[in-house]
């Protein structure tokens, strides 16, 4: 299916790894152009070498903790290709603060929101204007089953995905009209670098293998994955690159659940 988007030039926050990079591999397939983003610059570069082999793609580190930093990464990706970026992928996130909602300070909360719901606000601030200009234009936020189904260990996660699931419809409703459309996507303990640390931690606390510590987890936190296994960051790449193409040029507002059936409800 060619999805209708090459040679547009794509933002990807979160990029270095996971989610992010899985989604920078399909769409330089699609001949996207990528300016890859994230915080660690080792890591980074790294990533961007990697993926160079499948097409043009540049590095830009990043700290979206302030405005400034989101600034400097349009900036940068406004001259990377010499065209202005249309597609913004952002899969920049943490699971932040956990444990007791009581034993959670204030500190806990707020470094959560910013780093899972604030960073969003802010490259969705840099971007847009661009977007708006050409008539045309993609964002996809990360949000998590976690947004509609919260889970009492991880409360400050959970409030800040349920915000950014609402941004998303807000954003939709507001630049819409502009040709720009604001779709998310909701994972569901997929297998990354940082479910990896979950299972790890899990396995030496119960003191069980990595894979019965998946296996437990599965039964005991996430009964509605029917699938029985992690999810594959291939399996949300391919929904990112979709509601990025012109294939989706209908579909606005909307949290596209990639989850093995995770949410027990039939709630967005």
């Amino acid at each position: 299916m060619d999805l209708g988007i090459s040679g547009r030039v794509a933002v990807i926050t979160g990029g270095d790894s996971g989610m992010g990079y899985a989604s920078a591999e399909y769409l330089l397939r699609e001949g996207v152009k990528v300016v890859l983003s994230d915080l660690k610059e080792m890591e980074l570069q790294e990533a961007a070498q990697r993926l160079a082999a499948l097409g043009p793609v540049k590095a830009c580190q990043a700290d979206l903790s302030s405005e400034a930093g989101a600034r400097a990464l349009r900036d940068f990706a406004a001259t990377a290709f010499g065209e202005t970026p249309t597609i913004l992928v952002n899969a920049a996130g943490v699971t932040g603060a956990t444990g007791d909602f009581l034993e959670i300070d204030d500190e806990g909360w707020l470094s959560t929101i910013q780093a899972d719901l604030m960073a969003a606000v802010r490259v969705a601030r840099a971007f847009l204007p661009g977007m708006r200009e050409r008539k045309w234009g993609r964002i996809v936020f990360f949000t998590s089953e976690d947004a509609v189904q919260p889970y009492v260990e991880e409360l400050p996660y959970c409030a800040a995905k349920a915000g950014l699931m609402n941004l998303t419809k807000g954003l939709s409703k507001a630049y819409g009209p502009d040709g720009v459309l604001v779709n998310s996507v909701a994972p569901a303990f997929v297998a990354t670098p940082m479910t990896d640390a979950m299972m790890e931690k899990r396995a030496e606390e119960l003191g069980v293998s990595f894979e019965e510590a998946i296996e437990s987890f599965l039964e005991e936190k996430r009964p509605g994955i029917v699938a029985k296994r992690r999810g594959r960051v291939e399996e949300v790449a391919a929904a990112v690159a979709f509601l990025c193409s012109e294939q989706a040029s209908f579909i606005t507002g909307e949290n596209l659940r990639v989850d093995g059936g995770a949410v027990l409800t039939m709630a967005a």
